[in-house]
């Protein structure tokens, strides 16, 4: 596989999980009006449900073509793969704290 579609899909999973992550903190941050207050069984059991479906989306996203490829035998561009991701979640996550600051 080329670089360049490594690029595209380490992008691509990476924008992913960044999407997903706004879904999560939008469900949190407007938890309590569309669900009520629920310091119950149920709101914790839903709350611990949502994070193990995070992490399990998350981690597809972003280790799951790595992982295929590797199995191939494509174990360098699986590194690579991997490394872009994580690079474009760190880029991601750098100019969410650069916002904040901006915004402060």
């Amino acid at each position: 596989m080329k670089d360049n579609k490594l690029a595209a899909y380490s992008f691509i999973h990476s924008v992913g999980v960044l999407l997903y992550t706004a879904l999560v903190v939008f469900i949190l941050n407007n938890a309590q009006c569309i669900f009520g207050k629920q310091m119950n069984y149920l709101g914790a059991l839903a709350l611990l449900l949502l994070f193990v479906l995070s992490a399990t989306i998350v981690g597809l996203l972003v280790l799951g073509k790595p992982v295929l490829l590797y199995m191939d035998g494509k174990k360098k561009e699986a590194i690579k793969l991997l490394l872009m991701t994580i690079v474009w979640l760190l880029i991601f996550t750098l100019i969410i704290f650069i916002i904040l600051l901006l915004i402060k």
